[in-house]
């Protein structure tokens, strides 16, 4: 009996799923239990950004889990591991930003967040953008802007309200003294990898800096060497000094953990307990996350990635070329890709005929494909997914 029949007799899960069971992996490659192998261009959503059971990760979660796993009385006590990592962020995060809490997920750090912007302006709106996502908490779905996440659950929060993504004009309308903070991704990853020009981000931060707002910036998929810097505000022609910043999915190279990071302004303002949690900044969690920063910084991966995703994307221009009916628009930096297709039927068909010719991709609203690979892609194995993506556009090109 597979594992696939096993999981659907047991029928406890909410949601569906592709019919493979995947067991093992090693870099951009995965097995399933009958031993076949694919090309994995979606990274887990972009967590797995050195691959899959890359030895910096395997040796950092071996040796620390046999020195501690959780510390007694969690964050209230030091460590070593956690030391670590504060220093390898230091290295990387923006100057104006003063202290890092260490969460488990990137909607807890977002959650965490506007939660925290709200408690110290004693305002309740938000702005965020149309097409956003920041996570699936209550207080993180409020301000995505996917109607079908959101609509689903009550109460609503009507104080929050959403703008164009890229709009600043739009924005600056909106934002009035009722305003606590303005949460917005450098580059929409769920969205559909919508791109600002290089001077929204900038002009958004000069506005809330004008006005008293706070400034989230989500860098959740983003950050990382993501988009060929480390995080992908740093595109911007003039810095960025937000307020909050929220980190995730590729700090800690797959495993779950993630963080985020308030300027000495907001941290003056936070008092001793305004947050905490269980598992924020466990020791193995931190050893893992420092092993991958400090790789990303040895081994200069955002300047990798600015190379290898400028091939990608003139590769996937070269298949909206060659096949115009299905794909309308390719839009990407770094190795954040999204192919946008005719129609949402045709997204769920390629997904699934790039899967029975061995290609993991993603599937996003508004009839996106994702390609998020692994950072350290070497040219063969990404020539090798885009023959498979190529073969399998030329199979929907047929059966629509």
């Amino acid at each position: 009996m597979s594992t696939i029949t096993i999981e659907d007799s047991l029928g406890i899960t909410f949601c569906n799923r592709q019919q493979v069971a995947i067991e093992r992996g090693e870099g951009c490659y995965v097995w399933d239990d009958a031993g076949n192998r694919y090309i994995d261009f979606t990274a887990g959503w972009g967590v797995t950004c050195l691959g899959h059971s890359h030895s910096c990760i395997t040796d950092a979660i071996y040796k620390q889990a046999l020195k501690i796993i959780q510390n007694p009385n969690s964050g209230f006590t030091y460590s070593p591991a956690r030391a670590r990592l504060l220093q390898v962020l230091k290295n990387v995060l923006p100057g104006s930003l003063h202290k890092i809490y260490f969460v488990n997920s990137g909607a807890e750090a977002n959650d965490a967040a506007l939660k925290l912007a709200r408690k110290i302006t004693g305002k309740t709106k938000v702005i965020a953008t149309g097409g956003s996502f920041h996570g699936r908490t209550f207080n993180t779905l409020s301000v995505s802007g996917g109607k079908e996440n959101t609509n689903r659950y009550l109460p609503s929060m009507p104080e929050n309200c959403f703008v164009r993504f890229g709009d600043y004009d739009e924005l600056a309308s909106v934002l009035d003294v009722n305003t606590a903070a303005v949460i917005v991704e450098p580059i929409q990853g769920e969205g559909g990898v919508r791109i600002p020009d290089l001077n929204y981000l900038s002009r958004v931060d000069q506005l809330c800096k004008q006005r008293g707002v706070l400034l989230i910036i989500d860098e959740i998929q983003t950050g990382f060497c993501r988009t060929g810097k480390f995080f992908a505000s740093q595109h911007s022609l003039v810095e960025i000094r937000p307020d909050f910043m929220t980190m995730g999915k590729g700090i800690a190279g797959g495993f779950p953990f993630a963080a985020f990071a308030v300027s000495a302004p907001v941290d003056a303002l936070l008092n001793r307990g305004d947050h905490g949690g269980t598992y924020c900044g466990n020791p193995l969690g931190c050893a893992v996350a420092a092993a991958v920063v400090g790789f990303l910084i040895e081994n200069r991966v955002a300047e990798k990635v600015a190379a290898s995703g400028a091939v990608l994307l003139a590769e996937l221009q070269q298949l909206q070329r060659k096949y115009p009916s299905l794909i309308l628009a390719v839009r990407g930096r770094g190795l954040l890709c999204a192919l946008e297709l005719s129609s949402d039927k045709v997204v769920q068909t390629l997904t699934q005929t790039c899967l029975e010719k061995g290609l993991l991709v993603t599937p996003t609203r508004n009839r996106i494909v994702r390609l998020i690979p692994y950072l350290l892609i070497e040219r063969a194995e990404m020539a090798a997914g885009l023959g498979i993506l190529d073969a399998a556009l030329s199979s929907v090109v047929q059966s629509v």
